[in-house]
C-alpha cells in the first residue's frame, strides 16, 4: 500500500469521526431543545467550533437529519448481535425479544425526535426512505434469526417474516401507545403483556 493510500485513509477516518461527532451533538441539542428550534449555529456553539466547519461537512440541517436517521438505523441493530460465531441460538432470539420489549430498546433513541421525523415522512420522499428502511431491516434482521432457529430445530415458526412483522407491528404499537402513559407500574405490566404476545407468535415459553 502506498503511503498516499494510507494517509487518505487516515484523512477518510478523521472525517468520519468528526462527522458523528456533529451528528451526536445534534442528536443532543435536538433532544433538548427541540428539532424545530435547533440550527448549525447552535451545534457548532455548543461543540465550540466556527459554524462554517459544521457546514463543511452537512451543507444544511436537512443532510443532517438524514445522517441523523442512518445513526438511527445503525443504533437499533445493535440488538442483533449474535456472540455464537457458529449461529444463532434459541438463547439469542429469547435475548432479542427481551431487549425489543424492555426501556433498553426505548432509550436507544429519543421518542420526540423519532416521531419528529417520522411526521417529516409523510412530506419528504426521502425520509420516507429511509424510515422504511429502518423497519424492513429490523424486520428482516429477526426473520432472519427465526430462520436459523427454525432450521436448527430451536423452533417451528411456520412463517418467519410473517411472524417477524406481527413482532414489530406490536413493538411499533406499544411504544407509541406508552409514550402517552405516566403510570410506571402500568407502563411495566402493558409492555410485560406485549412481550408475552410476541412469545406466542414465536411459540415460545421462556
Amino acid at each position: 500500500m502506498a503511503v498516499s493510500d494510507i494517509i487518505n485513509m487516515g484523512r477518510k477516518s478523521l472525517k468520519e469521526e468528526r462527522q458523528l461527532e456533529i451528528i451526536k451533538t445534534f442528536y443532543k441539542v435536538a433532544k433538548k431543545e427541540g428539532y424545530e428550534n435547533t440550527s448549525i449555529a447552535k451545534i457548532a456553539k455548543v461543540m465550540d467550533i466556527n459554524p462554517s466547519l459544521v457546514s463543511h461537512y452537512f451543507e444544511t440541517k436537512e443532510d443532517l437529519t438524514y445522517a441523523l436517521i442512518d445513526y438511527i438505523l445503525e443504533r437499533y441493530l445493535l440488538i442483533y448481535t449474535i456472540k455464537n460465531k457458529e449461529g444463532v441460538t434459541l438463547a439469542d432470539l429469547e435475548k432479542t425479544i427481551e431487549m425489543l420489549f424492555s426501556k433498553k430498546w426505548n432509550l436507544l433513541f429519543d421518542d420526540g425526535l423519532f416521531y419528529t421525523f417520522y411526521a417529516l415522512a409523510f412530506r419528504e420522499k426521502k425520509i420516507k426512505a429511509k424510515y422504511k428502511t429502518i423497519l424492513d431491516s429490523l424486520r428482516l434482521a429477526l426473520a432472519s434469526m427465526i430462520e436459523q432457529c427454525n432450521e436448527r430445530q430451536f423452533t417451528n415458526v411456520q412463517a418467519p417474516k410473517a411472524a417477524a412483522d406481527l413482532i414489530f407491528v406490536l413493538v411499533d404499537g406499544a411504544y407509541f401507545y406508552l409514550s402517552l402513559e405516566n403510570d410506571k407500574k402500568a407502563y411495566a405490566e402493558r409492555l410485560e403483556y406485549y412481550k408475552n404476545k410476541a412469545y406466542q407468535i414465536l411459540e415460545m415459553n421462556p
